[in-house]
């Protein structure tokens, strides 16, 4: 049953050049980006898009106002579409919601049915909301590492930003299907925290990336990068022959100064990371998320939360102060 009024944290901008102020607010169904589906909304997250956008940053939100939230997971309240009952619980991540389109950050969501992802069996929606994008980003990378030939056994395998939350993901996953893990992290004291996910190894960065030739020594069988830039060229030149590098952000910067040589000369392989799948891959990687790449550690990973601290958590999130996945629980 639809409610008549209900909650959401939204984005207003009053001018055009002016600052972008979230607050709480009581909304109706109407006020809410069209769909098919109705969604209670049980569990969305706060990515670092979020937090950039609840500050105006980046220019990622363009029309306001909005409310963010770029995943979310809940229960289907109305369906206009055959495909969903009132009941159902599904997932939505990706499409433009929370920056094009009204996100998870409310009590209530509104989304097209296309978007909707039935929530795989094995997963409960606690899960399946601290995974989010950022567990779908890391398990995409893992998909696609062994897709082109990556298997335990042999060389280790690199996580950068190895305290985010896509990055605790994927220490999580690998480690959990045989891997050796190192994770590379600038926060000093995440070591016990990468450890319990099961990285093997934790190096700081000004260990890792540096300047250096060409080809540096073979050191890795793969790699999950969310840095880019500097550290995104370090891990080319030091890739053993026919390792996969998987790149999915930019924290480190945008730009990517390297050679061809690790390519041509190694057959590494870079395979950019972009969450905003087809349906038919996020079916499949999302069952394998509530399978066999089920993490071990999402209740270490998650940091829960109440919808009132939604703002002060983006802030936190903005000056790097959170690791891991921050949940907001409706």
């Amino acid at each position: 049953m639809a409610p008549e009024r209900f909650h959401a944290f939204r984005l207003h901008r009053d001018a055009a050049d002016g600052p972008v102020c979230g607050r709480f607010v009581e909304l109706g169904v109407d006020d809410l980006s069209p769909g098919e589906l109705l969604v209670r909304v049980a569990y969305t997250s706060i990515n670092y898009k979020d937090a950039l956008a609840a500050a105006g940053l980046n220019q990622i939100v363009r029309q306001y106002p909005r409310i963010g939230g770029i995943d979310l997971a809940g229960l289907v309240v109305q369906s206009g579409d055959p495909r969903f009952a009132p009941g159902d619980a599904v997932v939505v991540h990706g499409f433009g919601i929370g920056v094009d389109h009204d996100g998870g950050h409310a009590e209530y969501a509104r989304v097209r049915a296309d978007w909707a992802l039935p929530l795989p069996a094995g997963l409960s929606l606690e899960e399946a909301g601290t995974l989010g994008v950022a567990g779908y980003t890391a398990a995409l990378c893992v998909h696609w590492m062994e897709h082109n030939g990556l298997a335990p056994g042999g060389l280790p395998v690199v996580v950068t930003g190895a305290s985010g939350g896509v990055a605790s993901v994927a220490i999580d996953i690998l480690a959990g299907r045989g891997y050796e893990v190192v994770a590379v992290s600038g926060k000093g004291d995440a070591d016990g925290y990468l450890r319990a996910l099961g990285a093997a190894r934790v190096l700081a960065p000004d260990a890792a990336a540096g300047a250096g030739r060409a080809l540096d020594k073979a050191q890795w069988a793969g790699a999950v990068d969310a840095v880019g830039g500097e550290m995104l060229a370090w891990l080319l030149r030091s890739a053993a022959p026919e390792a996969v590098v998987t790149s999915f952000g930019n924290a480190g910067g945008a730009e990517l100064h390297t050679t061809v040589l690790p390519l041509i000369l190694r057959g590494v392989r870079l395979i950019g990371i972009n969450a905003n799948s087809p349906m038919p891959l996020r079916q499949a990687v999302w069952a394998r998320l509530a399978s066999d790449y089920k993490p071990r550690h999402l209740a270490r990973i998650a940091q829960q939360l109440p919808f009132a601290q939604l703002p002060e958590a983006m802030a936190r999130m903005r000056e790097r102060g959170t690791r891991g996945r921050m949940v907001v629980a409706l």
